[in-house]
C-alpha cells in the first residue's frame, strides 16, 4: 500500500444514505449492436433486484455488480436497493459477542425468501459459511488485494506499525487482528473500532480520538477511493486475512435458474475457487467473523484440456488465541481441477489445524465468549432493575 499522504486525504464525513434507496440501470441493445453471449444471458423481460446494505462501500460494491451484469446483458433491466441490517443498527457492542455472520445478511435474505429483491451482494468475508434453506451463492466476482492496511491517523509521521511507540492505541474490531497482532506487538494497545469505514476514519482523525492508527480491510479503501489514506499493507507473516476478503459474492434464492445464470456469466473462476477453500476450512472450524482464523490462499491457472479448469491452490490457514500467545499455522498446496476439490482441499486444512491445536484454542475462546455474553446480560438486568 501506498504511504499516507495527509494533504491529498479524503474528508471522512460520515455518509447520510437513507435506509432505503433505489436506482435503475436499463440499457436496451440497438439492433445494429453485438447482443450478450446467449449462452449466458437468459432471453426474459424480467428486470432483476439487487440489494445490500445501506452503507457507501455496500453501494459502491452493489454498482460495481450491477454495472459488470449491465455491460454483459445490455438487453436486461438492474435496479438497486439499499437497506440496514441488525450489523449496522447496532454499533455499540463488540462484534466478538454479538454472535455470527447472519447480523449483515439475515434482514437481506428475508427480504429475497419474500420476493422482494432478487440477487445480494455481500462483501464475502461477512457471509455466513451455511446459507439460510432456499439460498446459495451463484456468483463471485474477481478478488480485490485481501490484505489488511494500516491507516494512521492525520499529522502522524509513523509508517509502520514497528514505528508506533509503545502503549499506542490501534483500533479494530477484528479479534481475528488483534491475536495475531498481539503476537508480534505485544507493547501495543487495542480498542475496539465499530462502525462504516467512513465512520471509523472520522473516529481516528478526531482531535480527541484515543487511536493512533485503525486497521482496515484494504479492498475496502480500494472501493471508496481512500487508497492515499493508507499507511502500509499488513499481509504474511504479520497478519493472515479473513476469509473470503477482498471479494464480492452474490446470493440468489436457489430456484432461481435465471439468476444464476446471470451471476455466473461474471463470476471469476480463480477467486471462486480460492474462497471456497477458504470457507471450507472456517466451516470445519465452527469460526465466524469473531473467531481468529487467519487464511492465505493463492491460486494459479494452469493449462488444461478444452472445457475444463486446471489451477494450482496454495492455502494457508492460522488460528490465534484471543492472547496471542497460542498459535497454530499450516499449508497445504495441491493441484484442483473443480470448485467441489478446491473446497476439499480447505476442509483437509481445518483438520490438520484442529490436530495440532486449533481445537483447543476454539474451544477456549467460545467459553471466554459465552462468560462475557452471561456478564453482560447480568449487567443488562442490573440496570433495568
Amino acid at each position: 500500500m501506498p504511504e499516507t499522504t495527509p494533504e491529498t486525504a479524503p474528508e471522512t464525513t460520515p455518509e447520510a444514505v437513507p435506509e432505503t434507496t433505489s436506482e435503475v440501470i436499463s440499457n436496451v441493445v440497438p439492433e445494429t449492436s453485438p447482443t450478450a453471449t446467449l449462452e449466458t444471458a437468459p432471453k426474459t423481460t424480467r428486470k432483476f433486484v439487487l440489494a445490500s446494505r445501506h452503507s457507501q462501500l455496500a453501494q459502491i460494491q452493489t454498482n460495481i455488480v450491477r454495472d459488470e451484469l449491465a455491460k454483459l446483458h445490455p438487453d436486461i433491466t438492474f435496479e438497486t436497493s439499499f437497506m440496514a441490517t441488525g450489523g449496522d443498527k447496532n454499533q455499540s457492542q463488540a462484534l466478538y459477542l454479538l454472535g455470527g455472520k447472519a447480523l449483515w445478511t439475515k434482514e437481506l435474505e428475508v427480504s429475497m425468501l419474500e420476493g422482494s429483491v432478487d440477487l445480494l451482494v455481500h462483501s464475502f468475508k461477512d457471509v455466513p459459511t451455511v446459507l439460510p434453506e432456499g439460498c446459495e451463492i451463484a456468483g463471485v466476482l474477481e478478488r480485490e488485494n485481501p490484505l489488511d492496511c494500516l491507516i494512521v491517523k492525520q499529522g502522524l509521521s509513523y509508517k509502520s506499525l514497528e514505528e508506533l511507540p509503545e502503549g499506542s492505541v490501534v483500533g479494530t474490531s477484528s479479534v481475528r487482528r488483534v491475536a495475531q497482532l498481539k503476537r508480534r506487538f505485544p507493547k501495543l494497545a487495542f480498542k475496539d473500532c465499530r462502525g462504516n469505514l467512513n465512520t471509523r476514519m472520522a473516529k481516528l482523525d478526531a482531535p480527541d480520538s484515543p487511536f493512533t492508527a485503525i486497521i482496515l480491510a484494504k479492498a475496502g479503501m480500494v472501493r471508496l477511493g481512500w487508497g492515499a489514506r493508507i499507511t502500509c499493507d499488513l499481509g504474511p507473516p504479520t497478519a493472515l486475512h479473513a476469509v473470503s476478503q477482498g471479494a464480492l459474492a452474490i446470493e440468489i434464492r436457489s430456484d432461481d435458474e435465471q439468476a444464476r445464470q446471470l451471476c455466473r456469466s461474471i463470476t471469476h473462476w480463480p477467486t471462486e475457487w480460492s474462497c471456497l477453500a477458504e470457507r471450507a476450512c472456517l466451516r470445519v472450524l465452527e469460526g465466524g467473523c469473531s473467531v481468529p482464523v487467519g487464511v492465505y490462499t493463492t491460486l494459479t491457472e494452469e493449462p488444461a484440456e478444452e472445457g475444463t479448469k486446471k489451477g494450482k491452490l496454495h492455502i494457508t490457514g492460522c488460528v490465534t488465541s484471543l492472547e496471542g500467545d497460542k498459535h497454530v499455522e499450516h499449508f497445504i498446496e495441491a493441484h484442483v481441477h473443480t470448485a467441489e476439490e478446491a473446497e476439499a482441499i480447505g476442509a483437509k486444512l481445518a483438520q490438520v489445524l484442529i490436530e495440532t491445536g486449533a481445537r483447543q484454542i476454539l474451544d477456549d475462546i467460545n467459553a471466554d465468549r459465552e462468560k462475557r455474553i452471561q456478564e453482560a446480560k447480568e449487567k443488562n438486568e442490573k440496570v433495568d432493575a
